[in-house]
């Protein structure tokens, strides 16, 4: 049986910190993901998608995000459970958690932190004939390599922060790119949407609103689409048809453990420390909600530091901590070595 001080249930951006923070307290991680490799949507869906609202970076890559974060905390040595889904869970008598996989590895802890997204997820798919016939043969719901798409005919389909990002950044990549949504709004960022209006003015994107797809063709793979718009349809060549009409989100076996669940995520109370209605299990990150709450991934940042605080609370009840704050300093690993990071917080235990 695996030990730990926390276990991390998820390896995403969020789960990843908080094996920062509780590292600061001197508090060993471990992290559990279906995925085979950490990271989470921003390795497995969009490495090589833009963020633009991580502090201190303007720009980065998801894929880079996850390496950054995969480095930081390389000094606390955290273990990896990949491949494997959190199944059940059952707390013993001195109050620590068993957790088990759909593969049988059992984990222990005195702290649960479910850090898992927006859970397991399928892409929702548009109602198409001949759908399946297509998938992967010019049909796709995520982009993973923006480069397959460099000097192809891209048809985007969708009204999202996704289908607007990714027209946005296609611009420059693809030969042609046509965005294509039901409606004249759209439901993503302000920005987006303004720099997409930007891009056609410039005839850069084509913009086709309001209207559907409604029909794919190619004998061996997919060569065009038909693009319905009032009561005509025009045909579209394309070498590639992606549609981002978002994620359905589910919990998978967490949602049996008894928490309380609101739509689909967890509830906690944020006054103090996102912890679950069981004491000892928290949920941070895009899987909790709780009133004001924004799915983003600094907000999972700062979940992270004040759970891994009320972590160590709840495993060191008799001791204190006193925060200090360096400029100078580094982080110490769990093997004594000194890695040295610039406005780094340290974190004094007494």
């Amino acid at each position: 049986m695996i030990q730990t001080d926390i276990l991390i249930i998820g390896a995403g951006p969020t789960g990843l910190f908080a094996v920062f923070e509780a590292g600061l307290l001197k508090l060993k991680c471990h992290l559990i993901d279906a995925l085979p490799q950490p990271g989470g949507q921003c390795a497995e869906i969009y490495p090589k998608k833009p963020i633009y609202d991580i502090p201190a970076f303007p720009e980065v890559l998801a894929g880079d995000l996850v390496d950054n974060l995969m480095k930081q905390i390389e000094p606390f040595q955290p273990g990896f459970t990949l491949g494997e889904r959190a199944d059940t869970i059952e707390k013993l008598e001195d109050g620590s958690f068993v957790v088990t996989t759909n593969k049988g590895t059992k984990h222990n802890a005195p702290i649960v932190a479910i850090a898992g997204g927006l859970g397991s997820f399928e892409p929702r798919k548009p109602q198409l004939e001949n759908l399946s016939y297509y998938e992967d043969n010019g049909l796709a719901y995520m982009i993973k390599d923006p480069e397959v798409y460099r000097d192809k005919k891209v048809v985007i389909a969708g009204g999202g922060d996704s289908a607007l990002d990714w027209s946005i950044f296609l611009a420059d990549v693809a030969s042609e790119v046509t965005l294509v949504h039901r409606r004249n709004e759209f439901r993503g960022a302000l920005d987006s949407v303004e720099k997409v209006q930007e891009l056609k003015n410039e005839g850069k994107i084509k913009l086709i609103t309001p209207a559907e797809i409604v029909a794919l063709e190619g004998a061996n793979k997919l060569d065009a689409v038909q693009v319905k718009r009032g009561e005509e349809v025009t045909r579209l060549e394309v070498d590639a048809f992606i549609a981002l009409f978002g994620l359905a989100p589910k919990l998978g076996p967490i949602a049996d453990w008894g928490l309380e669940i609101e739509k689909n995520a967890i509830k906690v109370d944020n006054s103090l420390d996102y912890q679950t209605n069981i004491p000892g299990i928290y949920a941070i990150g895009d899987v909790n909600t709780y009133p004001g709450k924004l799915k983003l991934i600094l907000c999972g940042f700062h979940e992270a530091t004040l759970m891994c605080q009320s972590a160590y609370q709840r495993i060191f009840p008799d001791k204190r901590y006193v925060m200090k704050y360096t400029t100078v300093g580094g982080v110490t690993g769990f093997d004594g070595s000194k890695k040295e990071a610039p406005k780094a917080v340290v974190k004094a235990i007494e």
